[in-house]
């Protein structure tokens, strides 16, 4: 025997519908969620201007490529000069989503959309990460996440800086890479 009660043989739909929203609202509570993004915390020199909002949050592990050359009107003292950069993006829930890679430096999604830009601003880091950095954004190339991009910036970084072993004469044209992470956030006007 079945039981049945008012609402069910008025509704016969809407125990299937209360169940189906139940699982969408149960599914949503378990999804990631990317945390609200916040320049409170960073230098002046390397916020965002009004007028902007954050359109793709990104984590970009890899490394940075280092020459050691001399320095330029210093003859005979030499450094690790910064050559470029290679590594992935991953969206906050650890999926590659893009590449940063350079010379020039270029942020390319995985959609074909990419972009350049110029910087304009540092901020220390703290010992032994690369700085914060500032970036105004070129016009993109390709449709997609890049598009429209105003500005990228680079938080939250972690190692990347020059090698400590010494750069000289015997050493000049040599390479090494150094591991790093950063957050990368890419602006959008609002």
């Amino acid at each position: 025997m079945q039981h049945t009660t008012a609402s069910s043989r008025r509704f016969p739909l809407a125990r299937p519908a209360l169940a189906a929203a139940a699982a969408t609202l149960a599914l949503a509570a378990c999804a990631p969620m990317t945390p609200m993004y916040s320049q409170d915390s960073l230098a002046d020199a390397v916020k965002v201007p009004a007028g902007h909002k954050v359109a793709l949050q990104t984590v970009g592990i890899g490394e940075i490529l280092y020459e050691c050359r001399a320095k330029k009107d210093m003859p005979g003292q030499f450094e690790w000069a910064f050559v470029g950069p290679d590594a992935v993006l991953k969206d906050r829930s650890g999926q590659p989503v893009g590449r940063y890679y350079g010379p020039p430096a270029t942020w390319e999604s995985n959609d074909g959309s990419k972009v350049t830009g110029a910087q304009v601003a540092v901020a220390p880091a703290g010992t032994g990460n690369i700085p914060y950095q500032l970036v105004k954004a070129n016009p993109a190339t390709g449709m997609g996440a890049m598009t429209q991009t105003t500005y990228i910036q680079r938080v939250a970084t972690q190692g990347g800086v020059a090698p400590t072993e010494q750069c000289d004469m015997g050493k000049a044209g040599s390479r090494q890479k150094v591991r790093y992470q950063a957050d990368y956030i890419f602006w959008k006007a609002s």
